[in-house]
């Protein structure tokens, strides 16, 4: 396989990322697809959607469930809204994971991924059990799908997310490592978290941020590639260093605002492309 093929964060329906047309005009060949809705995920719509990806020579990476009622208006608010962490909403969640496990193998796609949610940084706070419990129930519903399962990073330092994998003890759970995401949550350096986890990194996004003036408190600002704090070079290698040579996958959050979209993910695009040609 070639190293780093680039890809974009993309969707089906009305989810998250860029639209199916978009990506194949920009010319990449990998995507992340975030997991459509349940009217969507159907045998039916699987051998449709398969047949445009065929047309448009795209293939799918990673499959990400989100889910109805997250919400990342701010800090506080994705601690209690978001992933299989909150209590009233685990049960339902932890089902309609497992069922985008077996949508994404209607896709042949052998990777799901999620944020899980903020995991108690406490091992003796009584819900860490919980989500170690709920975390292990989809990992083992993937495995028999043939999949692994991909946690994304943000939420938790490196510290916490490798003692996290290491208690769920599930031999196909690993990481999808988002440099952003440390930067916009407070968690920690992301190069410094990158090669203390870089074992469990299977997939990752390429994706761009400023520090918040107060780390953990409030968000940091998502940048355009390359005019962040993240330092896509040094990333690359550190990439390089860790001996990953998955796909680069591009992740803009503007999927209303379709003209800049194009624009932004073109230029990331070639900066990517013109790194990869440097580092080789």
């Amino acid at each position: 396989m070639e190293k780093w093929p680039l890809g974009v964060f993309a969707s089906l329906d009305a989810g998250l990322g860029v639209h199916l047309d978009v990506a194949h005009e920009l010319g990449v060949p990998t995507i992340h697809l975030h997991a459509p809705s349940r009217e969507s995920r159907t045998p039916q719509k699987a051998q449709e959607f398969l047949a445009r990806l065929h047309e448009l020579n795209i293939k799918i990476s990673v499959v990400f469930g989100g889910f109805e009622g997250e919400s990342y208006a701010d800090i506080p608010t994705t601690r209690r809204t978001v992933g299989l962490v909150p209590p009233e909403t685990r049960a339902a969640r932890t089902a309609e994971m497992k069922e985008i496990s077996d949508f994404a193998k209607l896709l042949g796609v052998s990777i799901v991924g999620l944020h899980v949610g903020f995991v108690p940084h406490d091992p003796q706070d009584p819900m860490y059990d919980d989500v170690v419990r709920v975390t292990r129930e989809v990992c083992d519903h993937a495995k028999k799908n043939g999949q692994a399962v991909h946690l994304e990073t943000g939420q938790e330092s490196a510290d916490t997310l490798q003692k996290f994998i290491g208690d769920v003890a599930r031999d196909n759970l690993f990481v999808n490592f988002d440099p952003a995401n440390m930067i916009l949550y407070g968690s920690g350096e992301p190069l410094v978290a990158l090669k203390k986890i870089g074992s469990y990194v299977r997939s990752v996004h390429c994706k761009d941020a400023l520090w918040s003036s107060q780390p953990g408190n409030s968000w940091g600002t998502e940048m355009p590639l390359g005019e962040g704090a993240v330092g896509m070079e040094a990333y690359l290698r550190t990439l390089d260093e860790i001996g990953y040579r998955g796909p680069l996958t591009i992740e803009r959050e503007i999927p209303q605002d379709r003209p800049r979209q194009k624009a932004e993910i073109g230029r990331a695009i070639k900066l990517l492309s013109e790194l990869k040609q440097r580092l080789g």
